[in-house]
């Protein structure tokens, strides 16, 4: 009889803008012994997720065509089942979800289907909680979802909340989930061994959560949340930019859950990254652009009430006018 080594799998949820990102460039870039495939998905038809995530040897896969616990489970199952025929490339599988996604239906697939219950094993589910914006999203079922099912909770962004919040957040934590072993972070700052390799996950826990998740069923999303993808080529301009997002975030960012963007801001060798959450917003240069590189502008707003016209008009007016050579 063949024994199987089962691949230990770490699956990575919170709402959006919680961190998951940048506690997934920690798993890639830091020293361990870990070799890591990530599967990344991405909620919108653009996916910008990959170009967030700092260079790395791993192999990063990702799927942008709908919610990993819906449309794309099967998806799911097929990189999963593509990525065991090459298993000796990596140790560890880590599956970041979208912010929307609701955990239960991608645990569920672990023990449903025959590949993935054979050759993998559910390490943990770690959630990543944004301290200063759950408050927003507490009545969110995917958000009380993903903290009622995490193994792991990391306690985010802890130096943007006084003490007696943080205190405050973590007993109503504890209300829905008392079992999770909870790391306060900045930054997602935490030694790894605290996320990887922990074997936490216990299906006797989740079925007490939820006895019917086993079960095949359809979950409801919040259908007033969705995204706003916008492409464009041109270069744009960084003060007409900046001057356009901050009037946006005035008008109207208690209802933007979650921006990120890639674009060729003023010409420059680097590509512009920007993320924000709600009335927060953080921008820096990213990976520079290659020589035979098709820059291009790629933006993504979540959340609720957006006019997809509206946010189009606006950028496009951030752009620089292109003048034509004369002959």
């Amino acid at each position: 009889m063949v024994f199987i080594q089962k691949v230990p799998v770490t699956v990575l949820t919170g709402y959006l803008g919680a961190g998951k990102t940048t506690l997934l460039n920690r798993i890639l870039t830091e020293e361990h012994d870990q070799r890591v495939a990530v599967i990344v998905n991405e909620f919108g038809e653009v996916g910008i997720d990959h170009q967030l995530v700092m260079d790395a040897d791993e192999e990063i896969f990702e799927m942008n065509n709908g919610c990993i616990c819906c449309t794309v489970r099967g998806d799911l199952i097929r990189i999963i089942s593509d990525l065991m025929a090459r298993r000796d490339r990596f140790d560890h599988l880590v599956i970041e979800t979208t912010g929307l996604a609701d955990p239960a239906p991608v645990i569920q697939s672990f023990f449903m289907d025959e590949v993935m219950l054979k050759e993998t094993a559910l390490d943990a589910v770690v959630t990543v909680v944004d301290a200063k914006y759950i408050w927003d999203h507490w009545e969110s079922s995917e958000a009380q979802e993903q903290i009622a099912f995490a193994d792991v909770i990391l306690l985010n962004k802890t130096d943007l909340v006084p003490v007696e919040i943080l205190n405050a957040l973590e007993q109503k934590i504890r209300g829905m989930n008392a079992i999770a072993t909870l790391h306060r972070t900045q930054n997602c700052d935490l030694a790894l061994d605290h996320v990887l390799g922990v074997q936490a996950f216990d299906l006797k826990n989740a079925l007490s959560i939820d006895p019917a998740f086993l079960e095949e069923e359809a979950h409801d999303h919040d259908d007033s949340v969705f995204s706003v993808a916008i492409t464009e080529s041109g270069s744009v301009d960084s003060e007409k930019f900046n001057r356009w997002l901050y009037q946006l975030i005035q008008a109207q960012g208690q209802d933007i859950f979650r921006m990120k963007g890639i674009l060729d801001m003023d010409n420059a060798a680097r590509r512009f990254v920007f993320q924000g959450v709600h009335m927060t917003l953080d921008g820096r240069p990213g990976k520079p652009w290659k020589t035979e590189e098709v820059r291009k502008n790629e933006l993504v707003f979540i959340g609720r009430n957006l006019d997809e016209a509206a946010l189009r008009a606006g950028f496009e007016r951030c752009l620089m006018p292109v003048y034509a050579h004369a002959s």
